[in-house]
């Protein structure tokens, strides 16, 4: 789950915006550490809820630990993308900590009940997909961006394309096993999961979009009118977001990539 809070208004160039990001060492520093976080936080959640599966639920356990794998792999890459660069992870800002804010606003499943050793319900299992529904689009839709720009680049275009692919897989997995739960009979309270956090969740991206803007700006010296440019683009996009543009993150349908997740997490080793 990549989300760095960088919403790129239209009316800017997303290619001139972060390409100027990736040329500066310490936009680029922290750009990479706030991805890098994100990523470790999600590892962290994954492997916990694989552990505390409940027993009706136990052939999902290998698939949400190859989820968790997979936000592992992502954080080494981000961390490797800096090592290459001669550069150290920075200290992540609150203000910028997307994962923490959503668990915060209750969004998932509390870390509190994680840290437990209780056994989860099917109703957490049911929480924790919709969760990850709605937070994977979010994902999917970022790299398909950076992939478009950035997918050739010499130094991070392999990286891009290797995190769009796992990501894609990510989503197609929630579908199908939210649609499995629905025909359970979760129907009713998947739906209302789903847009209690697709509402929740386009809050925090703007409140972090902005927020990760800010240190942007001062760090690259934006001018109060490119920076303002940029708060309106964000402003517009959660306007769109809470009109009905939230609708993409809650829809299911039956993926093209069917049992994603189904085997082993690819390797990071070419980028250690």
């Amino acid at each position: 789950m990549v989300s760095d809070g960088m919403e790129v208004p239209a009316m800017l160039s997303a290619r001139s915006l972060f390409q100027e990001i990736l040329d500066n060492d310490e936009s680029f520093r922290l750009f990479c550490s706030i991805a890098a976080s994100g990523e470790s936080q999600g590892g962290w959640e994954n492997g916990r809820i694989a552990a505390l599966v409940p027993d009706s639920q136990r052939d999902l356990a290998p698939k949400i630990t190859r989820h968790g794998a997979d936000e592992d792999k992502h954080g080494r890459i981000f961390n490797a993308l800096l090592r290459k660069r001669g550069l150290e992870p920075v200290d992540v800002p609150a203000a910028t900590d997307y994962t923490m804010l959503l668990e915060r606003r209750g969004i998932g499943l509390a870390h509190e009940k994680l840290r437990a050793d209780q056994p989860l319900t099917e109703q957490d299992i049911v929480t924790y997909l919709s969760h990850s529904r709605v937070t994977e689009q979010r994902a999917a839709d970022q790299m398909v961006m950076l992939r478009k720009y950035f997918g050739d680049d010499p130094e991070v275009g392999k990286a891009v394309k290797m995190i769009s692919n796992d990501e894609d897989n990510h989503l197609a997995y929630c579908h199908e096993e939210l649609l499995r739960f629905a025909y359970a009979g979760h129907g009713r309270t998947i739906q209302n999961t789903l847009r209690e956090s697709a509402l929740a969740e386009i809050v925090i991206y703007r409140d972090v979009s902005l927020a990760v803007m800010e240190h942007m700006g001062r760090i690259l010296r934006w001018s109060p009118v490119k920076s303002r440019t940029l708060a309106a683009g964000i402003h517009a996009m959660y306007a769109y977001e809470r009109a009905g543009g939230w609708r993409r993150m809650v829809s299911l349908k039956m993926p093209q990539r069917r049992d994603a997740l189904g085997g082993p997490a690819t390797s990071a080793a070419e980028f250690a």
